[in-house]
């Protein structure tokens, strides 16, 4: 599962239904007698409030028909989305069964979301061409979503229909880096890091023990504001067991960047990424060597290949931060 590994908690509708990245793949659906008999059905369901504040959606006590509904509720001024892109978003999403339907996630409430990389291809539909600023009603029948199949771990049957209504935050591109002066590429006794333009770099691990403690090294200062809890941080990362020397997870290779909450309580990523990217500035790049209590402690991660005396180093390019809205 994709990004499972850097972070600690991750709501799984965002993960799974909004990026798409569960094991189930969408397949072809057929559509039934009644929902063929309520064509106007998804072009009934509603949506009011302002954008950034969690909006009320009206949908009909009827049944879903199978056609893709995309309204833009809220035309935005921003930049234009691009395939290649990740958006900062806010969400709800509803599953509309038969005549009725239930709220299963609202990051209004929460924080946001980041949306990219492989998506659902109503949502793709749906979402690309947008602009920044947009406020987008996509109601999503089975095969725009997850087909005949569903997604049992969603709770998705082969006849759920997917309704969102998104807020489009800020966009960035899927090759976004660090983007301030380069200081340092580490190397010594810590780890050497190799950029690649527009691409994950390479992390080179030396033979001698990792050091016992938390390890932060600027390689790139960035010249943006100072990144504080409660913010949410938008970041590109790559991964590697010190042991193995090898990479176990990367934003690079999913498509889009990564989004999380600094200092969130309950925490959104490990301990040692929370402390170790608190109080540095947005366009850094940043080499985290981290000992297994601020990773994952003496469970490891049996998922990645993880010990629990293993030392983990990233490599995190701070994208952007912003406080989220209340």
């Amino acid at each position: 599962m994709r990004r499972l590994l850097a972070i600690t908690i991750i709501p799984l509708l965002a993960c799974l239904v909004i990026a798409g990245c569960g094991s189930s793949k969408p397949s072809a659906s057929s559509s039934s007698s009644a929902a063929a008999n309520n064509s106007s059905a998804n072009a009934s369901v509603t949506v009011a409030g302002a954008f950034g504040t969690t909006p009320v959606v009206k949908i009909p006590k009827l049944d879903a028909n199978n056609k893709l509904t995309v309204k833009t509720v809220i035309p935005g001024t921003g930049t234009t989305v691009t395939k290649s892109d990740a958006m900062a978003a806010n969400f709800v999403l509803y599953f509309w069964n038969g005549t009725s339907n239930t709220l299963k996630a609202n990051t209004f409430t929460q924080n946001p979301t980041v949306i990219g990389g492989t998506m659902l291809p109503g949502l793709e539909t749906a979402l690309i061409g947008q602009k920044v600023g947009s406020r987008v009603l996509a109601v999503i029948p089975p095969a725009d979503g997850y087909g005949t199949s569903g997604n049992s771990q969603l709770g998705i049957t082969g006849s759920t229909t997917l309704v969102f209504v998104i807020d489009v935050i800020k966009s960035y591109a899927s090759t976004a880096s660090a983007s301030g002066t380069q200081q340092s590429d580490g190397g010594g006794s810590l780890p050497t890091v190799t950029a690649h333009a527009g691409s994950a770099p390479t992390i080179t691990i030396p033979a001698n023990n990792p050091p016992s403690g938390l390890v932060t090294k600027t390689l790139v200062k960035g010249s943006g504001p100072k990144v504080v809890k409660g913010q949410f941080v938008i970041a590109q990362y790559t991964g590697y067991i010190w042991r193995t020397k090898k990479v176990f997870d990367s934003s690079w290779t999913s498509g889009s960047p990564f989004g999380f909450v600094i200092g969130a309580s309950p925490e959104q990523v490990i301990p040692g990424w929370d402390t170790g990217l608190a109080g540095q500035t947005v366009g850094s790049r940043v080499m985290l060597v981290i000992p297994p209590a601020d990773a994952y402690g003496s469970s490891g991660q049996s998922q990645a290949g993880i010990t629990g005396k293993d030392t983990l180093v990233f490599v995190v390019d701070i994208i952007d931060a912003f406080k989220p809205a209340a």
